[in-house]
């Protein structure tokens, strides 16, 4: 456990560190997404991962890599979308929106701590395409939610949806990083 919280802090500090770098370069512009354009532009690249692993080729000079970062900064995007109140300025300081990003990355790495002790690791054994249908399936599931303005009768929300996809992105970039040569 103490190896994956490692791994997960260093991916989670590369994420951040291009969040932070797109919003010095665009400020908070994300802001005007609600969060069904978010998921839409989530599913987009998870739809592009699918793509590329089943083709086995890419034509666009982007690493899959790039795609699984961008389901994290987006899924913490929509997240932070969530709790912000509804007149709160598009504008965000960029201090003011790290701080946001980093009590949602809170929330979901106690998430992952939780969930990753009750399944005993268990995503170490899997393959990152069926990582990649989970996030799919998941985004399925939000449109879905989405729809019902949220509304469920037995079923985790939104919210959970967002977190368990940028978990599972992390996961998918984890297993990529130990699989390149060093």
């Amino acid at each position: 456990m103490e190896q994956t919280l490692r791994q997960y802090n260093s991916v989670l500090a590369q994420c951040r560190t291009l969040f932070e770098k797109k919003t010095s370069d665009y400020g908070t512009a994300w802001r005007i997404l609600r969060p069904p354009s978010l998921t839409d532009q989530m599913f987009i690249k998870a739809m592009r991962i699918r793509s590329i692993q089943e083709a086995g080729q890419q034509k666009v000079n982007e690493p899959i890599e790039d795609a699984f970062m961008a389901l994290v900064n987006y899924g913490i995007m929509a997240l932070i979308q969530l709790h912000l109140p509804e007149d709160a300025p598009l504008d965000l300081p960029p201090e003011v929106a790290l701080q946001y990003y980093d009590q949602q990355v809170a929330q979901t790495r106690a998430l992952m701590m939780a969930k990753n002790h009750d399944y005993g690791e268990a995503w170490r054994q899997m393959r990152i395409p069926a990582i990649t249908d989970l996030i799919l399936m998941k985004l399925l599931r939000l449109r879905q939610l989405e729809e019902r303005q949220g509304q469920t009768i037995v079923s985790e929300g939104v919210e959970g949806n967002y977190r368990d996809i940028v978990n599972y992105a992390i996961f998918a970039l984890i297993l990529l990083q130990e699989k390149k040569p060093t």
